[in-house]
């Protein structure tokens, strides 16, 4: 009701968890080592937790609106 905005996107691998993003922190967070490399990865590319803090911020607010309403 405020418009402010929390969220995560986790991933997990073989039923574990793997990797996550902390929209508050704007950053992954490992599980095991194996996740530490791809943690690596996409903080070394850039835009992987820019995109992620676009689609926690507006897109999937945008669509979680749009679903309350459909009932």
């Amino acid at each position: 009701s405020d418009g402010s905005v929390r969220g995560s996107d986790r991933y997990g691998y073989d039923g574990r968890d793997f990797i996550s993003f902390q929209l508050g922190s704007k950053s992954f967070v490992a599980a095991d080592d194996a996740a530490e490399i791809t943690r690596r990865h996409w903080e070394d590319e850039g835009n992987v937790a820019e995109r992620l803090e676009n689609y926690l911020k507006h897109i999937c607010p945008e669509w979680l609106r749009k679903y309350v309403e459909y009932g």
